[in-house]
Protein backbone atom coordinates (compact mmCIF):
# COMPACT_ATOMS: atom_id res chain seq x y z
CA UNK A 1 0.00 0.00 0.00
CA UNK A 2 0.98 3.37 -1.02
CA UNK A 3 -0.18 7.11 0.02
CA UNK A 4 1.00 10.58 -1.90
CA UNK A 5 2.54 12.99 0.48
CA UNK A 6 4.40 16.18 0.26
CA UNK A 7 8.10 15.97 0.50
CA UNK A 8 9.49 17.38 3.61
CA UNK A 9 12.55 17.19 5.53
CA UNK A 10 11.04 14.47 7.89
CA UNK A 11 11.52 12.29 4.85
CA UNK A 12 14.72 13.44 3.94
CA UNK A 13 16.61 10.13 4.33
CA UNK A 14 14.03 8.55 2.06
CA UNK A 15 14.20 11.31 -0.17
CA UNK A 16 17.84 10.63 -0.41
CA UNK A 17 18.07 7.19 -1.55
CA UNK A 18 15.03 7.57 -3.94
CA UNK A 19 17.35 10.61 -6.06
CA UNK A 20 20.03 7.43 -5.84
CA UNK A 21 17.43 5.18 -7.30
CA UNK A 22 16.19 7.09 -10.07
CA UNK A 23 19.37 8.43 -11.15
CA UNK A 24 19.64 4.94 -12.95
CA UNK A 25 16.75 6.80 -15.03
CA UNK A 26 17.07 7.75 -18.67
CA UNK A 27 13.73 10.43 -18.40
CA UNK A 28 12.78 12.26 -14.99
CA UNK A 29 9.01 12.66 -15.24
CA UNK A 30 7.22 13.83 -11.77
CA UNK A 31 10.41 14.56 -10.52
CA UNK A 32 11.11 18.40 -11.10
CA UNK A 33 14.77 19.18 -10.63
CA UNK A 34 15.26 16.54 -8.31
CA UNK A 35 18.11 14.60 -10.44
CA UNK A 36 20.03 17.52 -10.70
CA UNK A 37 19.83 19.46 -7.79
CA UNK A 38 20.29 18.36 -3.91
CA UNK A 39 17.33 17.68 -2.39
CA UNK A 40 17.28 20.70 0.01
CA UNK A 41 16.93 22.79 -2.81
CA UNK A 42 14.28 20.75 -4.10
CA UNK A 43 12.48 21.20 -1.03
CA UNK A 44 12.47 24.47 -1.53
CA UNK A 45 11.93 24.62 -4.84
CA UNK A 46 8.93 22.28 -4.61
CA UNK A 47 7.18 24.73 -1.74
CA UNK A 48 7.85 27.45 -4.04
CA UNK A 49 6.44 26.02 -7.29
CA UNK A 50 3.26 24.69 -5.43
CA UNK A 51 2.60 28.65 -4.37
CA UNK A 52 3.37 29.60 -7.85
CA UNK A 53 6.97 31.95 -7.13
CA UNK A 54 9.94 31.62 -8.66
CA UNK A 55 8.72 29.73 -11.60
CA UNK A 56 11.05 29.68 -14.45
CA UNK A 57 9.86 31.18 -17.76
CA UNK A 58 7.11 28.97 -19.20
CA UNK A 59 5.98 27.50 -15.71
CA UNK A 60 3.12 26.61 -14.00
CA UNK A 61 2.34 26.52 -9.93
CA UNK A 62 2.06 22.60 -9.44
CA UNK A 63 2.31 20.47 -6.83
CA UNK A 64 4.97 17.84 -5.81
CA UNK A 65 3.85 14.40 -4.31
CA UNK A 66 6.04 11.34 -3.37
CA UNK A 67 4.73 8.06 -3.39
CA UNK A 68 5.92 6.00 -0.10
CA UNK A 69 4.96 2.78 0.83
CA UNK A 70 4.33 1.16 4.40
CA UNK A 71 7.99 0.46 4.91
CA UNK A 72 8.90 4.46 4.46
CA UNK A 73 10.49 3.91 0.77
CA UNK A 74 9.78 6.07 -1.56
CA UNK A 75 8.62 4.20 -4.31
CA UNK A 76 7.69 6.52 -6.64
CA UNK A 77 6.42 10.56 -7.55
CA UNK A 78 4.03 12.68 -8.99
CA UNK A 79 4.08 16.93 -10.27
CA UNK A 80 0.43 18.34 -10.96
CA UNK A 81 0.36 21.22 -13.06
CA UNK A 82 -2.26 23.47 -11.69
CA UNK A 83 -3.09 24.87 -15.25
CA UNK A 84 -1.83 24.47 -18.85
CA UNK A 85 -0.07 27.12 -20.72
CA UNK A 86 0.65 26.35 -24.71
CA UNK A 87 3.46 24.02 -24.11
CA UNK A 88 2.04 21.70 -21.56
CA UNK A 89 -1.74 22.12 -23.46
CA UNK A 90 0.45 20.58 -26.58
CA UNK A 91 3.21 18.75 -24.64
CA UNK A 92 3.58 18.21 -21.17
CA UNK A 93 -0.29 17.12 -19.41
CA UNK A 94 -1.20 18.22 -16.07
CA UNK A 95 0.60 15.34 -14.87
CA UNK A 96 4.16 13.68 -15.04
CA UNK A 97 4.80 10.86 -12.85
CA UNK A 98 8.15 8.38 -12.41
CA UNK A 99 8.01 4.94 -10.66
CA UNK A 100 11.63 4.05 -9.20
CA UNK A 101 13.30 1.70 -11.49
CA UNK A 102 13.91 -1.01 -8.90
CA UNK A 103 9.83 -0.91 -7.80
CA UNK A 104 9.03 -0.96 -11.88
CA UNK A 105 6.01 -3.10 -13.20
CA UNK A 106 4.39 -3.86 -9.53
CA UNK A 107 1.29 -2.22 -10.24
CA UNK A 108 3.02 1.57 -8.73
CA UNK A 109 2.22 3.63 -11.41
CA UNK A 110 -1.61 3.11 -12.02
CA UNK A 111 -1.99 3.55 -8.17
CA UNK A 112 0.48 6.73 -8.39
CA UNK A 113 -1.88 8.03 -11.06
CA UNK A 114 -4.78 7.14 -9.50
CA UNK A 115 -3.80 8.94 -6.09
CA UNK A 116 -2.69 11.66 -8.01
CA UNK A 117 -5.98 11.77 -10.00
CA UNK A 118 -7.47 12.84 -6.24
CA UNK A 119 -5.29 14.92 -5.60
CA UNK A 120 -6.37 16.65 -8.86
CA UNK A 121 -9.50 16.87 -7.58
CA UNK A 122 -8.74 18.57 -4.84
CA UNK A 123 -6.99 21.30 -6.55
CA UNK A 124 -10.18 21.68 -8.58
CA UNK A 125 -8.65 20.56 -11.72
CA UNK A 126 -11.72 17.94 -13.26
CA UNK A 127 -10.21 17.60 -16.99
CA UNK A 128 -6.57 16.18 -16.86
CA UNK A 129 -4.84 15.88 -19.81
CA UNK A 130 -2.02 12.76 -19.43
CA UNK A 131 0.85 12.61 -22.48
CA UNK A 132 3.17 9.79 -22.70
CA UNK A 133 5.55 8.44 -25.87
CA UNK A 134 3.44 6.00 -28.46
CA UNK A 135 6.51 3.52 -27.39
CA UNK A 136 5.77 3.26 -24.34
CA UNK A 137 3.01 1.08 -24.04
CA UNK A 138 2.96 0.36 -20.37
CA UNK A 139 2.64 4.12 -19.49
CA UNK A 140 -0.01 4.10 -22.21
CA UNK A 141 -1.79 1.08 -20.34
CA UNK A 142 -1.70 2.83 -16.62
CA UNK A 143 -3.14 6.48 -18.40
CA UNK A 144 -6.04 4.12 -20.06
CA UNK A 145 -6.51 1.97 -16.64
CA UNK A 146 -7.38 5.45 -14.83
CA UNK A 147 -10.08 7.04 -17.42
CA UNK A 148 -7.42 7.75 -20.20
CA UNK A 149 -9.34 8.71 -23.36
CA UNK A 150 -6.89 9.47 -26.36
CA UNK A 151 -7.67 12.43 -28.11
CA UNK A 152 -4.34 12.55 -30.30
CA UNK A 153 -0.80 11.62 -31.33
CA UNK A 154 1.46 14.36 -32.20
CA UNK A 155 5.36 14.24 -33.68
CA UNK A 156 7.42 14.53 -30.80
CA UNK A 157 10.93 14.41 -30.62
CA UNK A 158 11.18 11.30 -33.28
CA UNK A 159 8.52 9.64 -31.46
CA UNK A 160 4.81 10.19 -31.38
CA UNK A 161 2.92 11.90 -28.21
CA UNK A 162 -0.10 10.68 -27.37
CA UNK A 163 -2.50 12.83 -25.42
CA UNK A 164 -5.09 11.46 -23.23
CA UNK A 165 -7.66 13.11 -21.12
CA UNK A 166 -9.49 11.96 -18.35
CA UNK A 167 -12.48 13.35 -16.84
CA UNK A 168 -12.90 13.57 -13.39
CA UNK A 169 -16.71 14.82 -12.99
CA UNK A 170 -17.48 11.05 -12.00
CA UNK A 171 -16.66 9.78 -8.51
CA UNK A 172 -12.73 8.26 -8.52
CA UNK A 173 -13.00 5.11 -6.79
CA UNK A 174 -11.25 5.59 -3.20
Amino acid sequence: MIELVKPTKENMAALEIYKANIAQSEEFHGVSDLNIISVDEWLQQCEDHSRGINLPDGFVPSSQFVAIRDDGKIVGSINIRHELNEHLLNSGGHIGYMVAPDERKKGYAKEILRLGLIKCKKLDIYKVLVTCKKSNLYSAKVVIANGGVLENEIPYKGDILQRYWINLTKEIKL
